[in-house]
């Protein structure tokens, strides 16, 4: 009998070479980049001023972090750009140097590798399936004080149950943490696919909550994983001078800074960018919530989770449908606190998203 083939997040080489396809065939539903692609304005303007990588970028990047500071809300000094968020989720763990985490499970495998090296303790606290990984805010506040914590990592909205911790009971979690020195780190990579962004971002807490650093980045909605260009946002000045102390000069080089200010103006991209996430996660939502094979989870990210509901059908059973039909689906089975048989796939354009819809409709 031969073993089944273990893949891992979108290794699309390892899978093509696999199911001998072409890399050009396959619609990538697992790696919840913005259909769109890179804004044509910014490629454009980037093309015509590639003269700047004949200069050092500026150490402290001003004029990003005023962009970044109009596009956000809050002040500049609040802001420090970095290479991508890994970088700045390495320097938040340096710099904070927690003895005792907890990570709001599943999520990113990122924050447990970082967390490796920083001889911090690690646990996970698990959403739970049955409350359709809706987060329990009164139960994790009993859990970080009865276990010693003083750090807590949040990705909000989270991957991969595109669940999220609303303005309310953030606000309520953030005092919480505050009153027992637990410092709070939250990813909030997906934030700009919510429904309503005001109601998910913890952004303007930051100027009244010292113990809380967000991240953020232009990989997924700006669809800009090669620019390398992440921010942390904390109101808290010591730490984050602390950050930048422990920071490599010039981290960001300066066609990513210089391409990030034009990403941020882009009102058009923006806005055509929500329109399309939005519209299209309502109707795959709703047509999914009406398929008895699945049990599919209110969506605040850019993607979806499905739990299948046949008890013959496993995850890999329905990523291998979908792949043999050129769509490329997660299987769940590598998340850790997820058990049972799920699927997770992004949103992408609407003839892509019709023809992963007639497929899951016919598993």
């Amino acid at each position: 009998m031969n073993a089944r083939p273990v893949f891992h997040g979108s290794d699309i080489e390892k899978i093509c070479e696999y199911y001998h396809l072409e890399k050009e065939d396959i619609t990538n539903f697992g790696a919840n980049v913005n259909p769109l692609g890179l804004s044509s304005a910014v490629k454009e303007q980037t093309a015509a001023h590639l003269d700047v990588l004949s200069s050092y970028p500026d150490r402290e990047y001003a004029s990003l972090r005023r962009v970044l500071s109009d596009y956000c809300g809050i002040p500049a000094d609040f802001i420090l750009p970095g290479n991508g968020s890994s970088e700045l989720i390495a320097l938040l763990i340096e710099a904070r140097a927690p003895k005792r985490t907890l990570i709001l499970g599943p999520t990113y495998s990122e924050y447990s590798r970082e967390l490796s090296f920083s001889g911090s303790s690690q646990e996970y606290y698990h959403l739970k399936e049955e409350q359709d990984f809706v987060l329990d805010i009164s139960d994790l506040c009993d859990t970080l004080e009865s276990g010693g914590y003083d750090f807590l990592i949040l990705c909000n909205p989270n991957n991969p149950t595109s669940s999220a911790i609303l303005r309310d009971d953030m606000e309520q979690l953030l005092s919480f943490c505050s009153q027992r020195d637990i410092f709070v780190m939250i990813d909030e990579t997906y934030a700009e696919f919510a429904p309503d962004i005001a109601a998910v971002t913890a952004v303007p807490l930051t100027e009244s909550f010292s113990n809380l650093c967000i991240l953020r980045g232009v990989s997924k909605f700006f669809a800009a994983p090669g620019m390398r260009l992440g921010y942390a946002v904390t109101g808290n000045q010591a730490f984050l001078k602390k950050m930048k102390n422990k920071q490599i000069p010039w981290s960001l080089n300066s066609i990513g800074a210089y391409a990030g200010e034009l990403l941020f103006q882009d009102k058009e991209y923006i806005e055509k960018t929500r329109s399309l996430i939005l519209s299209e996660r309502r109707r795959m939502y709703d047509t999914l919530s009406q398929c008895s094979t699945y049990k599919t989870y209110r969506p605040y990210a850019n993607f979806l989770l499905l739990k299948i509901q046949k008890k013959e059908i496993t995850a890999f059973d329905v990523f291998e449908t979908c792949i043999k039909n050129g769509l490329m689906i997660r299987d769940c089975s590598s998340f850790q606190c997820l058990d049972g048989e799920f699927i997770r796939f992004c949103i992408m354009m609407p003839e892509d998203n019709s023809r992963l819809l007639k497929v899951l409709q016919s598993i």
